[in-house]
């Protein structure tokens, strides 16, 4: 009996009228002041940091306010620090020349890090396909080896994840289906010049899809195709060179044939402006009418696919 009273740990008196804003001040994460020559980027990070104007932008308020918001770094074993979430705002220190920036240090494995540091990205707006297909395929791996091991459950669900499980929670965590989620994988797949050129919306989404199934020297000979004919593939020429290449019969010449076809010209539709003025402000421009024009019709898109993959 003496032995269990032992064992028995009272609250402390500090413990009891500790304010409940005392102890929260105790558990909140500190932001420390670190040197940003201590700091490394997040490898394989799949989202592009371009030096455009934004960036330059957030520079110029760097020098003049600090950075407002903190970093995420986790430390790294042989020291020093891996950024987790805020590259941007990294770099744009850097272009500033502020030697320290105001960080949240947390400890963290690579798998947890990984879906910390694509969860905060893709809260971002005109997210590339690359970047996305990359991001997506970075968690998703990330949460099967989470799966794997004894120590961790899907908490969102009750049961430990697999891979399967891990597409599910990731589509309904990026309010899309999990075909879609599969779709953007694929374009990691695809050659980095063609995953350029889907970036740069030379390809169509749909196009890239199918070419992705294709063998990396038969996107070479595409390539070069491309660059002769000064035209990209349409869907139905996507489809068709996806199935000569499963078929094992796609070569220079079968990819020659299918790219010379003469495509069937698309009947003009034709829209006067006093037919549209009636939808806008009296103050758009004609240019401004066309890109509202084009956005509703790519929701419009979106809509449908979204509609289809259900």
């Amino acid at each position: 009996m003496k032995s269990s009273a032992k064992n028995i740990k009272l609250t402390s008196y500090d413990e009891l009228f500790q304010s409940e804003e005392a102890r929260t001040d105790e558990q909140r994460e500190n932001v420390q002041q670190v040197p940003v020559s201590e700091i490394s980027d997040f490898p394989e990070h799949p989202f592009q940091v371009k030096e455009d104007e934004a960036l330059m932008e957030m520079a110029e308020s760097i020098k003049k306010y600090g950075v407002l918001a903190p970093v995420l770094v986790r430390p790294k074993p042989d020291g020093g620090y891996e950024m987790v979430s805020g590259h941007r705002r990294k770099r744009a220190s850097e272009l500033a020349g502020v030697e320290t920036i105001p960080c949240i240090v947390r400890e963290m494995d690579r798998d947890t890090a990984i879906i910390a540091m694509v969860d905060a990205n893709l809260q971002r707006e005109n997210i590339l396909p690359s970047e996305k297909a990359f991001a997506y395929k970075l968690k998703m791996e990330a949460m099967n080896r989470q799966g794997q091991r004894t120590d961790l459950t899907c908490a969102q669900v009750g049961h430990k994840l697999t891979g399967t499980k891990s597409r599910d929670i990731l589509a309904e965590q990026e309010g899309t289906s999990r075909n879609q989620i599969q779709r953007f994988i694929r374009l990691t797949e695809l050659s980095p010049e063609l995953r350029q050129m889907v970036d740069d919306k030379k390809i169509a989404f749909n196009p890239a899809v199918e070419l992705s199934y294709l063998k990396p020297d038969e996107q070479t000979v595409l390539l070069d195709e491309i660059a002769k004919q000064e035209a990209t593939p349409s869907l139905s020429q996507a489809q068709r060179l996806k199935k000569y290449s499963q078929e094992g019969k796609l070569d220079m010449n079968v990819v020659d044939a299918i790219m010379t076809e003469e495509k069937k010209e698309i009947e003009k539709v034709t829209l006067s402006g006093d037919q549209l003025k009636k939808y806008f402000p009296k103050t758009y421009t004609p240019k401004q009418m066309e890109d509202t024009i084009f956005k509703l019709l790519e929701q419009w898109q979106r809509k449908r696919q979204q509609e289809q993959e259900r």
